[in-house]
């Protein structure tokens, strides 16, 4: 069976840039729009809340999910980020 989401390289790209995890921020109303395949153990989320874009990274783990979020950008910037995740210049 082959996946049909993107998966997010596994070896970093030199100047790859760290992006800060934060807890995630609640009330806001979430909307994905776009997500890496769930066959790994960390899934990534395009978000849009707000008039603005950000990260999720979920941990599967056995016991509970652990979920970070980045800091909110402008969607277009949002979107580059996403880019960049998936190329391996940003983790």
């Amino acid at each position: 069976m082959s996946c049909l989401s993107p998966h997010v390289p596994d070896r970093r790209q030199p100047g790859c840039e760290n992006l800060a995890w934060f807890e995630p921020s609640d009330g806001a109303r979430v909307r994905v729009l776009a997500w890496t395949c769930d066959c790994l153990a960390i899934v990534y989320e395009l978000c849009h809340a707000g008039g603005q874009g950000f990260i999720r990274r979920t941990l599967q783990n056995e016991d509970a999910p652990e979920i970070r979020e980045t800091h909110r950008w402008p969607i277009p910037q949002a979107r580059d980020i996403w880019a960049a995740l998936l190329t391996g210049m940003a983790r």
